[in-house]
Formats: structure tokens, C-alpha cells, sequence
């Protein structure tokens, strides 16, 4: 490799959602800087919040994206319920559930099949997948028009759900309604093992170095179910806390090159470093899935531990079909709740949620007054908290791949930062490419 310096740019950068730069600075041959530059202007969605009404959340927060709203709603319902201990159960909770796999299964394919996919097979986008698969892809597109459906019909409309509130729903779904959505869950349980044998096929770059020992996984973890909603704070290093001590331990820093904040946790008389998302969750939680699951798991080589990010794309295909399958589950148990909510008193205080994002943990925090008005809101999205870890990745690769041209090392360094579905709309995500090889060999 010559001794030179070269930048690369990226203009757009497709298949993402947002905008930002990375930096690489390679120094006689050694990587000297890696930087994810997030530049998206910040939203200001935690400072919107003060003073609002404490039931407002539940709504404001859903327009933080257009993909995972849901997510968004859940955790804000958690954590301002938690205030007041309520905590709805039965058909409130299962239609919590439903609406979440419909987020999941949308969501999920959005990003295997039509933003990360082509990164493995060669191609600038899915519409070149569908030339090349027709069948498939019309498989694909009925999946996730499954998942939006479900959202539709629970939650009021596919993008940002207007039937969310407080303890539960303006309306619960009649059984009318669920049982309408079975023929299409069906087919789309079909397409969903079918999209996962085919990622399954794909060639998986390794990403050295990457050990369970060194990477610390932080997820939900629930001790009957694979988690959505519910469940303990976990890790692959002994973390088992509730939401709230999570909460508190959360650290958010500044860096001067991201205008979203890094995030850490306060373990041990340190700051740590971890992951969240699929990865973690399969690892924190892979002994709870279905039977079902775990022989589509052993049959395409998922192991209940897995370290290499782009085989995170495998993951994610089971939770999908996990996801078709918990929501047949509770179609065919539903039995639709005498009132569609819970009643839930004013509350005063402090409370925190945290649900499961289709990329990861995301956490909320509200303190509200004696009055009924937030005084206070945090919100840690995932892509936030995954900032390091993608950093991280970019460093490692690019060390073990510097004998690739600058061309195809900008684009497998792209493919690195697909690995983690990072939603720019709730973080931030990429536009440019630059590497420094001064000095470089």
C-alpha cells in the first residue's frame, strides 16, 4: 500500500435515515482516529416535552420516527405508568404486545431486505433485488405490509398510532378485527422464514476480535417471554438491574463530533461502554424463544451466542419470525377487555421505561410536578447508546482491511455502520466517507 493521503467523500449516503460523516486516520499503517460525525441539526424533542401535560408523551414522542413509533409510545407509557404503579395486564398487555410485533416485523424487513441486503449481494438497492427475485420480493412486501396492518388495526393508523394512551387504548380491536388480520399473518409467516433462509445464505465478513468477554450485551430480559415490554435490565457481564436503577446509572456524554449524545453506564466505579440490539437481545434472552424458533436458529447456524455484527441481519430474520408468531399467538387467545384502559391517577414524581426498540434498548425518564406538567424528560435512544460500539466496529475492520482500495473500504465501512440500523431520525446516521491514510503503508 503507498505512503499517501487521500480523503474520500460520500455525498449521499443511501439506505440510511439522516445525516452525518465519518472520519478514519490511518498513521504508518495504523488506525489513528475513528469518528462517527452526526451533524443532523438536534430535534429538541426532550425540551418540547417540559411543561406539556404528563399524558402528552404517549403522543409527542411517537413523532420521533416514522419507523419505531411504537417503541416510542411504549416506553413513555412505562415509565409515567411506573409513577403510579400501574402496570395493565391481560388483553391490554397482549394488545401492547400485538402492536409492538407489528412494529417489529415492518421495521425489521424495512431493513433486511431493502436498506442492508444489498450490501451482501452486490447492488445499489432493493429494487434490484426485486428484478433479480420477483417472487420473493412480493413475499417480502407482503410481510411487512402484514406488520403495518397490525399497526393499523391496533394502533389506529401504520405510522405514528393514534390509538395509544395512557393504561392501555382509546379502543381495544375487537375479535372481528384480529381475526381478519390470520389469513395474512399466514402468508406472512411463510415469507418470514423464507426472507431468513435467504439472508441466512449470505457471506458474513468477519469483524476480529469480537468476543462475548470483550463486548458487554445490554438488553430486557423477561424469565417467560422474549422481551418487548417487560422485563429486567440484563447483560452478557452480570448486569441484572430494574429500569429505574438502569436509569440512574445511564450516563449521556458530548463529543465534539456527534450532535447526538454517547451514552455510558456507571458500573463497577466506571464508565462502560455496551451494545444494544439484536445481538444483545438473542444473547440475553435466546433460551426463552419457542421451540419453533430455536430449530430455524440451529438450521441456518445461529448459535446462542453471536459476536459478528453483519450476521446480525440473521437475528433479526428470527425475530421476525418470532414476531408472526407471537402475533398468531395472541389472535388466537384474544378475548377483547371489558374497558380498553386502565385507569391511571395523576401522578407526581419520577418514572422510567425502557422497551425494545427493533434496534435496541430505548429509555425513557419524566419527572412531573404537582401540577400534572413535566418538569423533566430524557430520552436514550438506541442508535445513541450503539454510537461507540459502531465505532468501535469501523476501527477493527478497517485495521484488518487496510489492504483494500479506498472505494471498496469506504463502502464495506457503510456496510458496518447498516449492520446496527442506526435510525438518524431518532440519533443521527451518515452522508460522508473520509479516510486519511497519511502516513499509512
Amino acid at each position: 500500500m503507498t505512503h499517501r493521503s487521500v480523503d474520500l467523500h460520500v455525498p449521499t449516503l443511501t439506505r440510511v435515515e439522516g445525516e452525518g460523516a465519518m472520519h478514519v486516520t490511518v498513521v504508518d499503517g495504523e488506525v489513528d482516529d475513528v469518528r462517527l460525525e452526526i451533524y443532523e441539526p438536534p430535534r429538541f424533542f426532550e425540551a418540547f416535552l417540559r411543561g406539556r401535560g404528563f399524558a402528552e408523551p404517549v403522543d409527542i414522542t411517537a413523532r420521533i420516527c416514522g419507523i419505531c413509533p411504537v417503541a416510542y409510545q411504549m416506553s413513555a407509557c412505562h415509565a409515567i405508568e411506573s409513577i403510579v404503579d400501574v402496570r395493565p395486564g391481560g388483553a391490554i398487555r397482549e394488545l401492547r404486545r400485538l402492536l409492538y410485533c407489528g412494529e417489529w416485523i415492518e421495521s425489521h424487513v424495512l431493513h433486511m431486505a431493502f436498506l442492508h441486503a444489498p450490501d451482501f449481494v452486490g447492488v445499489d438497492s432493493g429494487i434490484e433485488i426485486a428484478r433479480r427475485d420477483p417472487e420473493l420480493m412480493a413475499e417480502v412486501l407482503h410481510l411487512k405490509k402484514t406488520g403495518n396492518r397490525i399497526m393499523e388495526v391496533v394502533g389506529g393508523r401504520p405510522i405514528h398510532p393514534v390509538n395509544v394512551r395512557l393504561g392501555g387504548f382509546y379502543r381495544a380491536s375487537s375479535r372481528r378485527e384480529l381475526d381478519a388480520l390470520s389469513d395474512d399473518l399466514d402468508r406472512a409467516h411463510a415469507g418470514a422464514v423464507a426472507l431468513l433462509r435467504w439472508v441466512a445464505g449470505f457471506d458474513f465478513p468477519v469483524v476480529p476480535g469480537r468476543l462475548a468477554a470483550d463486548t458487554e450485551y445490554v438488553s430486557l430480559r423477561h424469565p417467560d417471554e422474549y422481551p418487548f415490554n417487560e422485563g429486567r435490565v440484563v447483560s452478557n457481564h452480570g448486569l441484572d438491574l430494574d429500569v429505574a436503577e438502569f436509569g440512574e446509572r445511564l450516563r449521556e456524554h458530548h463529543v465534539e463530533h456527534s450532535t447526538a449524545l454517547h451514552a455510558t453506564l456507571a458500573a463497577d466505579g466506571e464508565d462502560r461502554h455496551y451494545q444494544t440490539g439484536p445481538l444483545a437481545r438473542w444473547m440475553n434472552n435466546a433460551d426463552v424463544v419457542p421451540a419453533s424458533i430455536r430449530a430455524l436458529a440451529d438450521e441456518i447456524g445461529v448459535a446462542e451466542v453471536e459476536t459478528n455484527p453483519f450476521r446480525s441481519i440473521m437475528v433479526r430474520g428470527l425475530e421476525v419470525v418470532w414476531a408472526v408468531e407471537e402475533a398468531q399467538r395472541i389472535i388466537r387467545q384474544y378475548d377483547p377487555p371489558a374497558a380498553p384502559f386502565a385507569r391511571v391517577p395523576d401522578p407526581v414524581g419520577v418514572g422510567h421505561g425502557a422497551t425494545e426498540a427493533p434496534r435496541g434498548l430505548l429509555y425513557h425518564r419524566y419527572e412531573i410536578d404537582a401540577a400534572g406538567a413535566i418538569a423533566d424528560a430524557v430520552i436514550v435512544p438506541p442508535t445513541s447508546q450503539n454510537q461507540h460500539a459502531i465505532e468501535r466496529d469501523l476501527r477493527d475492520f478497517v485495521a484488518s482491511h487496510l489492504d483494500l482500495d479506498d472505494h471498496s473500504l469506504g463502502h464495506r465501512c457503510e456496510q458496518v455502520i447498516r449492520n446496527y440500523d442506526p435510525c438518524i431520525s431518532c440519533a443521527t446516521h451518515f452522508l460522508r466517507f473520509e479516510i486519511d491514510r497519511g502516513g499509512g503503508s
